[in-house]
């Protein structure tokens, strides 16, 4: 199809009076070139300037008020044909008013129509920019603009045609001329674009193609655009509040109003009447229906103006613009639209699903314009007055009542613990929801920030069942992996106990036992007791998170120990005593012992009934059947055990905590001092040479009877663990027993064992008991307890006692047994054991011959020759005579014997006579070096103690020469000379 000659000869009607418009103009211009300067630069500067590329805003502009003017929805169809480009619309068509604006640059048609969205006469200039001999072409008429007719027109008006030689081309749209043509079929009306040289019409097709979105959001009056063979729609949903153009899904929001009076008066003249505002948000969704927020945009006024947006949503709003319609204009009109937006915005932000709300908060930032800090302030303030955040428990929240909670993974939607929170009382926390936002929007909008601190610190005081702690527990145990630091925050997390306290922190708490053990059972009426300061967790609410932040296993046998249970099992007499019942507690500590089989000493303190009710320490009572019982003296301050307790309780749990039955152990590994309650024991502690490097001892041995020993020893021998103790090296026991058990009123040391024969004539077995006669088969106890097996000397007391069996007169040791009890006694003279000092030394002394003589004349035998000059009667032997002589007080013979020998002898070496060699050898020692003189018989004369002359076998002289009738006898001399002096 061709394009009419503008300049056809063919008469045109001419029903928009187009003459006469042309004649005003150029009248105006003839009267004025100055008017024609003005009109040709204000037409220049659209053209470059803010309407450049706006040619199918409005254009698209134009038609919707076209379509909203019919009251119908209205179409928009764009093509090509031959080197024009044809834009119909569908609506009311072009009348006088319209074609009168068209060739005005300061006025509109529209002015009076409150909803018209094409503001200024001025905005068809926007398609001087494709062409520059524009047509509209209408059902009810067609008018064309044209560069050329212009000049042509100018060129007879002197003035003007001089401005419009220095000027690339003349107002286009100042003067129009009617043409016969008619729009497209189906359209009202048409505007043709021939095209300029150098426009491309493809591109010009590819601008409308790619705008075409964006003018359907914008134009609620157009429903419809074709560009080329495409066709683009706009319809409503699928959801409410939603439109749908070309597949995309947008959700609108929109509020409207009127402008006062006043501000009426503050916009240009031109739309002072239109005093009706509207503001329109439009959020792209998903193909679901979610949130898509923008990133970046710009002011749609209702079309792109340049105020550059960074909001989630677009805003399409009747915002008063500068002329060339690029900026706002400042003024009370504006302020009143954009208070209107940020209203219509809270619509949109309600219409959102409740936790995908976040996605529409301005991302903070630095404003694109100065109208996008604005309006982001104006958002930013109604958000943060009105309840709109879906909180945890499904209800909406101020922003400055709300708090979310700062920990990984709880914001993601589904997260469970925020609703877990709620349900504790948390009723602020806002749900979890999609956001990019984050921590910042939520800040922006005043929303409080809880922290792992904060919460740990508000959870004290929730009441929940332990469930819901385990819940929780096992809810921040993920978060806990993945955050640095936050198992020191929840290192104070409430955990509930068994008693139904709540402890404060983890690292207080013991965790039971696996459940259905009867460990567990124990350790859960334990619990039960609410100790102060014992903190068993309810199982309930166990998770091996309490684990990693410091709770540990309530071993039982560490359970015993615990110091809160201590610190009550050491007061219960006392609160016993005062009234209070701590049956509880013994009955649930002896359910743990017996569990056990042992106890830590302290529990000896527990308080438990006697036989009568009254309150004692466990190792203040005894069984009803105890063994040892019938040992014990009539003073000894022991109760009996109520029976009933005795019954319930067995009987191994009852005597590991002190209640008594047969005799107890003491066992520490690590003794550092005699602390242990023992009788006696820090004068056991101090004989020993070094401190005991594990103690192992009997207690109570102090409350026996006297006349109990023999059943006590055999009670102690019977049982493993006390015989262990009596037999043990450097025994508290087998010492304590030696200086205070009786056995026929005496103690231990006082007899022999009754295998120890070669003792009878000093010391008799002990007498066999009644009540235990076969305590003396067992001669290793007796032996450990001090029982004699041998002469031994171990102190003062036992030398003392040696010394009186060794002058009693009833008794008649042979030589031998004198001489080794001397011996024995001589030895512990002589290693230190006994001090002569502290003996008080008898008056009389067993003699060499078996008899007893006075001190006043017997004497140490030290020189064994000196005996056959002395009375048997007279001489004690036996071991170093030094230390003997010591002992009992007495003088060496060599000190009282004075005597001479009758004749020189024979001298001869010792290693020439043959039994001597023989004898050395045999014994093993070296032959003596040098001689000695032989007798055929050796005479000495003897001057003290007594006179007389003595035939004897071997002599040694004062000279210290050997003499002998008899060398052997001599040999032997020397040798013990030699030993002694060794």
């Amino acid at each position: 199809m061709s394009a009419p000659s503008v300049g056809a000869a063919s008469v045109v009607m001419d029903p928009f009076g187009t003459a006469a418009l042309r004649a005003a103009v150029l009248d105006s211009w003839a009267g004025s070139p100055t008017r024609f300067r003005e009109d040709a630069n204000a037409e220049e500067d659209l053209r470059l300037g803010g309407y450049a590329d706006a040619w199918f805003v409005e254009l698209a502009q134009n038609a919707a008020d076209a379509a909203r003017a019919a009251g119908q929805r209205g179409r928009l169809r764009v093509q090509a044909v031959d080197g024009e480009l044809w834009v119909a619309n569908t609506g009311v068509p072009l009348d006088a008013a319209g074609v009168a604006a068209l060739a005005s640059l300061r006025a509109s048609a529209k002015r009076d129509d409150p909803g018209s969205v094409g503001r200024f006469g001025v905005g068809f200039a926007g398609v001087l920019a494709v062409s520059d001999a524009p047509r509209v072409v209408s059902t009810a008429g067609a008018v064309a603009f044209s560069a050329r007719r212009t000049a042509e027109a100018v060129a007879a008006l002197p003035g003007p045609a001089a401005e419009l030689a220095r000027r690339d081309e003349p107002p286009v749209l100042r003067l129009v001329w009617p043409v016969d043509e008619q729009p497209t079929a189906g359209f009202d009306t048409e505007v043709r674009l021939p095209a300029r040289p150098g426009v491309d019409l493809h591109a010009l097709l590819a601008q409308a193609r790619a705008g075409a979105p964006d003018l359907l959001l914008a134009l609620p009056d157009i429903v419809e655009i074709a560009v080329g063979d495409e066709v683009l729609t706009r319809v409503d949903g699928p959801g409410p509040g939603e439109v749908s153009i070309g597949g995309r899904r947008w959700l609108l929001a929109r509020r409207d109003g009127t402008h006062a009076a006043d501000d009426a008066q503050t916009q240009a003249t031109e739309e002072r009447s239109r005093r009706d505002w509207t503001a329109c948000w439009a959020l792209p969704l998903t193909a679901d229906g979610s949130p898509d927020p923008l990133a970046e945009g710009v002011l749609h006024a209702p079309t792109a103006a340049a105020e550059r947006l960074a909001l989630p949503a677009r805003l399409i709003a009747t915002v008063p613009l500068e002329p060339d319609r690029r900026r706002v204009r400042p003024g009370p009109a504006t302020d009143r639209v954009l208070a209107g937006a940020a209203q219509a915005y809270l619509d949109l932000v309600r219409a959102v699903s409740p936790l995908q709300r976040l996605a529409l908060v301005p991302e903070p930032g630095f404003p694109r314009s100065e109208l996008d800090g604005r309006l982001r302030q104006l958002l930013l303030d109604a958000l943060r007055t009105a309840a709109w955040l879906p909180a945890a428990t499904g209800a909406e929240l101020v922003p400055g009542r709300a708090e979310w909670l700062d920990l990984p993974g709880a914001d993601l939607p589904g997260a469970p613990l925020p609703g877990l929170l709620a349900e504790a009382g948390f009723h602020r926390l806002l749900a979890p929801m999609a956001t990019t936002a984050g921590p910042a929007a939520l800040a922006e909008l005043g929303v409080h920030r809880l922290t792992a601190a904060e919460l740990v610190t508000r959870l004290f005081g929730v009441e929940r069942p332990a469930a819901w702690w385990r819940t929780l527990y096992a809810e921040l145990a993920p978060i806990a992996d993945t955050v640095p630091g936050l198992v020191d925050e929840l290192r104070a997390l409430p955990v509930p106990l068994a008693d139904g306290r709540v402890a404060a922190g983890p690292a207080t708490v013991l965790l039971p036992p696996e459940d259905g053990t009867d460990a567990a059972r124990a350790v859960q009426h334990i619990a039960a007791l609410a100790l102060p300061g014992l903190h068993v967790a309810d199982p309930a609410a166990v998770h091996p998170l309490l684990s990693r932040l410091g709770a540990t296993v309530a071993d039982p046998a560490g359970l015993l120990e615990h110091p809160a249970l201590t610190e009550a099992v050491e007061r219960s007499v006392d609160d016993a005593e005062a009234g209070l019942d701590t049956g509880p507690l013994a009955e649930a500590v002896l359910e743990l012992v017996a569990e056990l089989g042992s106890a830590p000493a302290g529990l000896a303190a527990m308080a438990l009934p006697d036989r009568e009710g009254r309150p004692a320490r466990a190792d203040e009572l005894m069984l009803p059947d105890a063994a040892l019982r019938p040992l014990l003296a009539a003073d000894v301050p022991l109760d009996v055990l109520d029976e009933g307790l005795a019954t319930r309780v067995p009987r191994s749990a009852l005597t590991a905590v002190g209640v008594v039955d047969g005799f107890a152990v003491v066992t520490d590994e690590e003794p550092v001092s005699p602390d242990h309650d023992l009788d006696d024991e820090e004068r056991w502690w101090d004989s020993l040479d070094a401190p005991p490097t594990r103690l192992v001892a009997v207690r109570d041995l102090d409350l026996v009877a006297d006349d109990a020993w023999p059943a006590a020893l055999a009670l102690l021998g019977a049982v493993r663990e006390t015989r262990a103790a009596v037999m043990a090296p450097g025994s508290y026991t087998a010492w304590w027993l030696g200086r205070h058990a009786r056995l026929g009123g005496r103690r231990p040391g006082h007899w022999r064992l009754p295998t120890a024969e070669a003792l009878a004539a000093l010391y008799d077995p002990p007498p066999t008991p009644d009540d235990a006669p076969g305590v003396l088969d067992d001669e290793a106890l007796l032996a450990a307890i001090g029982v004699r097996a041998d002469l031994a000397i171990t102190d003062t007391a036992v030398a003392a006692d040696l010394l009186a069996r060794l002058v009693d007169p009833d008794r008649h040791p042979d030589v031998a047994l004198v001489a080794d009890a001397h011996e024995a006694l001589a030895e512990a003279v002589a290693v230190g054991r006994v001090r002569s000092a502290d003996l008080d030394m008898p008056e009389q002394v067993r003699a060499l011959d078996g008899s007893v003589a006075d001190v006043d004349v017997a004497m140490v035998l030290d020189a064994p020759w000196l005996a056959a000059v002395l009375p048997a009667g007279e001489l004690v032997t036996g071991g170093d005579p030094v230390a003997l002589a010591e002992l009992l007080d007495l003088p060496a013979a060599s000190e009282i014997v004075a005597a001479d020998v009758e004749g020189p002898g024979r001298t001869v070496r010792w290693a020439e006579i043959s039994d001597v060699v023989v004898a050395c050898h045999t014994l093993g020692v070296p032959v003596p070096p040098g001689e000695l003189a032989l007798h055929d018989e050796l005479w000495v004369v003897v001057r003290r103690p007594v006179s007389g002359r003595f035939k004897v076998l071997s002599w040694r002289d004062a000279s210290g020469r050997w003499h002998a009738a008899d060398p052997l006898r001599a040999l032997l001399g020397l040798l013990t000379e030699d030993e002694a002096v060794g």
